[in-house]
């Protein structure tokens, strides 16, 4: 009797890791040995780089609202301390956002940041 081989899984699960390895460079995309190896290590850093990319994108964010603060002659954290002082809770994505694409609405909220910084260091001198 001959043994038993599991040969379909086998062959389907080698298949399957060689699919993902297609695109590599060399025997890491030919042989299930170093493909293997290969794909492991492609999945975590697939994992790693999906939590990372959030952390990239605010700081282009950060980056862009920066910019077009300065270009209303304000720094980034005074920006920041005068919409928390405001009341203006937007996000980084959304400033940004208009930043780019509407100019004269973030210069809008940029006076209005300025307002209460001017508004919080009055009551702060007085």
């Amino acid at each position: 009797m001959p043994r038993a081989t599991n040969s379909p899984a086998s062959r389907a699960r080698r298949k399957r890791t060689l699919l993902r390895a297609k695109g590599f460079r060399g025997f890491r995309s030919k042989l299930f040995r170093y493909a293997k190896d290969a794909v492991r290590k492609a999945m975590t850093y697939e994992y790693r780089d999906r939590k990372r990319r959030k952390g990239q994108f605010r700081r282009l964010w950060t980056q862009r609202i920066n910019a077009a603060c300065r270009n209303e002659d304000i720094t980034y954290s005074r920006f920041i301390e005068g919409l928390k002082a405001a009341g203006i809770e937007a996000d980084r994505k959304i400033l940004a956002d208009l930043a780019v694409n509407d100019a004269p609405a973030f210069s809008a909220i940029i006076g209005q940041a300025k307002q209460a910084l001017e508004a919080k260091s009055a009551a702060k001198s007085a």
